[in-house]
């Protein structure tokens, strides 16, 4: 190497080596090397097997390349042709139009007239990819340009696999942001592992999930509101092969129909207005985990269609986007309404639910597990008091648990914590030393109570026609409470002089129909 190969040299590779950012790179060896041979665009890409296509990782100088242009689809033959042409050299091609790979470019660039100039870069017999030197014309480069581009492979070598290397760092650190923010937003409280009623009014759902959680089969959870769905589906994730993999939630019925499908799919950059960067959607963020996907009844048909092809081909397509995804999730969905109903009214398809429809459960209502009410209620009573910070735990007043299993519970499991909430809050929070006395509930929905009949005026104590029991203690809690001028609760109030607890009087009264209050004394039914 004579002296002035060696000056070209160092100089170009202060160039080549002088930053990390590729982009800063490129544009200074344009200017470098637009001095010794004709140049007006380098390119930096690298042919990807499983797409059988060039991929562009950077470039610099004239708009040669159309701004769509991020890969160049090749046949083939093509791929075969790069695959074994491997070597470290520089490919002249003057006349692209002739040349067997060389035409792709040239077609791909718009049959323009342009000299080509490829340094095929490899680091221990692996291939990297390539450096492309353009400019516009035919026949423009010589062996002397050859020549000189050969004498800096090295350093090309290095930029591009430091290149690679920091591009797929930087990938990778968005993604990690990326999921960390979102499941920060996701993070909820998860009530231990343990399942209230598993081994009571659960029991053959928790069987169910012992049975379905080791398989990948999609599980249907059926069940009012507020049952606990989301909990079961808690249980499935976590006792499953996936269990340290995600666990993505969706609320069908929360996503506005006109983001579901990005919110769901995600969305390529300009996919529409406000679409300002590329966005991973629901679907993506799953992969390898569980989607558990709730209140399925309140997808859109257009969408149903969209999901129904998820499931049948295991891959997703991004809005905006044309390359399939391909996706491992597992689907648990979640419903309270009658999806074979909404089929025969054409408001979800029936295709749609056979695929969903693998392995139901149906979570029973809390009105069909009343055994599970004392468990659940202390339950609550030690969660709410631990969010509250209240020092005192809790005591319940004699009578309050059968109170609350005298109720039907139409918001069930959710309706009792609500409950419970509310009365640790009136209770607890003042200086109050009183155990919790849960407020008056309705009496049972579809029992009708016995409504005392009026007391005839020529029956009394010695009168010889029996009465009902319940017309006899009707009489004497309407006697005590004329006495008392409606008064319930308190010292003098109507329990302390039955000698009962107040809470049971007024379930007692409330069985009658029996009116409570200061008022009650006046008139009493």
């Amino acid at each position: 190497m004579t002296t002035k190969d060696m000056t070209y040299f160092h100089q170009a590779t202060r160039q080549i080596c002088g930053s990390i950012d590729i982009q800063t790179v490129l544009a200074r060896c344009l200017v470098f090397f637009k001095k010794t041979m004709p140049l007006d665009n380098i390119a930096m890409n690298v042919y990807d097997p499983k797409k059988q296509s060039i991929v562009n990782i950077a470039t610099a100088g004239q708009k040669i390349f159309s701004p769509e242009i991020n890969s160049i689809p090749l046949s083939p033959e093509v791929g075969q042709f790069i695959e074994k042409n491997t070597g470290v050299n520089v490919e002249i091609v003057n006349l692209p139009q002739t040349h067997f790979p060389g035409r792709f470019f040239w077609k791909a660039l718009g049959e323009i007239d342009i000299s080509i100039m490829v340094l095929k870069l490899e680091i221990d017999a692996q291939r990297l990819g390539v450096v492309v030197f353009l400019t516009w014309g035919n026949n423009q480069y010589t062996k002397e340009h050859a020549r000189l581009l050969e004498m800096v492979h090295d350093p090309f070598a290095m930029a591009m696999s430091n290149a690679l290397k920091h591009k797929e760092v930087l990938r990778l650190k968005d993604l990690l942001l990326d999921d960390n923010r979102y499941l920060n937003r996701q993070l909820r409280h998860i009530s231990g592992d343990e399942i209230i009623g598993g081994e009571f009014g659960l029991k053959y759902v928790m069987e169910s999930v012992r049975q379905i959680a080791p398989q990948k089969s999609q599980v249907l959870l059926l069940g009012e509101t507020g049952v606990g769905k989301e909990v079961i589906a808690n249980a499935i994730h976590y006792s499953s092969s996936r269990a340290s993999q995600p666990f993505i939630k969706v609320n069908c019925g929360a996503i506005p129909d006109n983001l579901i499908d990005s919110e769901l799919f995600g969305h390529e950059k300009g996919a529409f207005t406000g679409a300002l960067a590329r966005k991973r959607g629901r679907f993506e963020r799953a992969h390898t985990g569980t989607l558990f996907l709730d209140e399925i009844g309140e997808l859109p048909l257009q969408v149903q269609v969209r999901l129904l092809r998820v499931l049948q081909n295991k891959e997703i397509e991004r809005v905006g986007g044309s390359r399939p995804i391909p996706m491992d999730i597992r689907i648990i969905a979640a419903t309270h309404r009658d999806l074979p109903r909404m089929i025969r009214e054409g408001r979800f398809r029936e295709d749609l639910w056979f695929r969903l429809n693998v392995f139901p459960i149906t979570i029973p209502p809390l009105r069909q597990r009343k055994s599970d009410i004392p468990a659940l209620t202390r339950y609550f009573m030690d969660k709410k008091t631990r969010e509250m910070n209240v020092s005192r735990h809790p005591v319940l007043a004699p009578g309050a648990l059968e109170s609350l299993e005298n109720y039907d519970w139409p918001g069930n499991v959710r309706e009792l914590e609500n409950l419970v909430e509310r009365t640790i809050i009136r209770t607890m929070t003042g200086s109050s030393e009183r155990p919790l006395e849960f407020e008056p509930l309705n009496p049972k929905s579809g029992t009708e109570p016995t409504v005392p009949p009026k007391t005839p005026s020529c029956l009394s104590d010695h009168a010889s026609a029996p009465l009902l029991l319940d017309e006899v203690m009707g009489n004497h809690i309407r006697k005590v409470l004329k006495m008392t001028s409606g008064k319930v609760q308190g010292k003098n109030g109507a329990a302390a002089l039955l000698g009962i607890h107040h809470s049971t009087l007024r379930n007692r009264m409330k069985k009658l129909r029996i009116p409570y209050g200061r008022n009650t004394g006046r008139k009493t039914p």
